[in-house]
């Protein structure tokens, strides 16, 4: 199972995730020697930790506003290759990734975010236009519950939408329980993920959110995951090079 480092974009800068509660979100302070500037902390994550690919939550685009290129590119430059979620909910928004990508393929996956969706009809479109390689679909949940503002989407189990996401094209899921992100008390998503790995043997699987040692990341790779993501514990230093090294 590889393991994926996260930054969190908000403001220019990276933060620390807590919970999904944005509002709290503040600059990382990290063990690993960096300040909060995407530069330094991708820089980091190389340099310190070997990573070779990140996954960028662009919080201000997920918000509304435009992706934070500058940001990619500083993270980029380190030899990094991202996988972004830049609320991508439209085939006009899909359209710089897309370009920029072809010119040098920077990017590693855009992100289409259950938050982000506005339509379920629009989920076939948006893989189309991302292309099946590179779209990734992003199971979001808040204790269990799919956060969505897709009304039919509310009630229905996580499951069947990922169900839908498949029909739809994709072949890359991400996992993420924002209740788990941040708060030290592991991964909550550990049951859904065998479920979904037993339905949808296919599937690139990753997921994350409260990964806080090795245990966590070892009930991962047995609920079928292909990837884990992974922030405070690295920032925190809970998982060294060293502990990352059997998955890595």
């Amino acid at each position: 199972m590889q393991i994926i480092p996260v930054i969190d974009l908000k403001d220019g800068v990276v933060v620390r995730g807590v919970a999904g509660r944005r509002e709290l979100y503040r600059p990382v302070e990290s063990v690993l020697g960096c300040d909060a500037t995407p530069n330094s902390v991708a820089d980091a994550f190389v340099s310190r930790l070997g990573f070779q690919s990140v996954y960028v939550a662009d919080l201000d685009a997920i918000a509304g506003a435009e992706p934070n290129w500058a940001a990619y590119q500083a993270i980029t430059s380190t030899g990094l290759r991202p996988m972004v979620d830049a609320g991508t909910n439209c085939v006009e928004r899909t359209s710089g990734f897309v370009d920029d990508s072809a010119d040098g393929g920077w990017c590693g996956g855009v992100v289409v975010g259950l938050e982000s969706l506005r339509s379920e009809r629009d989920l076939l479109a948006l893989c189309a236009a991302i292309g099946p390689e590179r779209a990734v679909f992003s199971l979001d949940l808040r204790n269990g519950k799919p956060l969505t503002e897709i009304s039919t989407w509310n009630e229905a189990e996580p499951i069947e939408l990922v169900d839908a996401a498949v029909s739809a094209g994709f072949g890359r899921l991400i996992v993420l329980d924002l209740a788990s992100v941040g708060v030290g008390q592991g991964v909550s998503v550990r049951t859904l993920c065998a479920s979904i790995r037993s339905r949808h043997p296919q599937l690139e699987m990753i997921s994350g959110g409260g990964v806080r040692d090795q245990r966590d990341l070892a009930e991962l790779a047995a609920a079928g995951c292909d990837a884990a993501l992974v922030a405070s514990a690295l920032h925190d230093g809970r998982l060294s090079k060293q502990d990352l090294s059997g998955f890595v």
